[in-house]
């Protein structure tokens, strides 16, 4: 699977048989604030222990919900958010060689940055069943 968005970041998902996908994604930082990138960053792939974090820690349990002002949303906000694109690399993570046996090597994949999806294809031949989704 290849996943680009307005040529901030691109992801590359590949399934080969019965293992676990490999997974490459250009840059994290970016994906971390897409929601599809944020399927992709796992807590494997982000090099995160899954147990690290408490489930309540996800819950907003200031006594206020979604939507609602409390004295200090905008600090927390900024924050919050502040620190969270700090949680996530900036760059890319994952398997760089996730292409290497079909002609893209890591070097070619970390170069590439507008575009990645066309150029991806192009390289596996692909280019006009891209065109054809598109």
């Amino acid at each position: 699977m290849l996943i680009e968005q307005e040529d901030a970041w691109f992801g590359v998902v590949r399934v080969d048989g019965e293992d676990d996908p490999r997974i490459y994604v250009s840059d994290a930082a970016a994906a971390a604030r897409s929601s599809y990138g944020e399927i992709l960053l796992t807590d494997e792939l982000l090099g995160r222990d899954p147990d690290d974090g408490d489930d309540l820690d996800a819950l907003d349990l200031d006594g206020t919900e979604d939507g609602e002002s409390g004295e200090d949303d905008e600090s927390d906000d900024g924050d919050g958010a502040a620190g969270s694109a700090e949680a996530v690399p900036h760059g890319p993570v994952g398997d760089a060689q996730i292409l290497d046996d079909l002609g893209v090597s890591e070097k070619e994949l970390r170069s590439m940055s507008t575009d990645a999806v066309t150029e991806i294809a192009e390289s596996l031949g692909a280019s006009e069943t891209l065109e054809t989704v598109r």
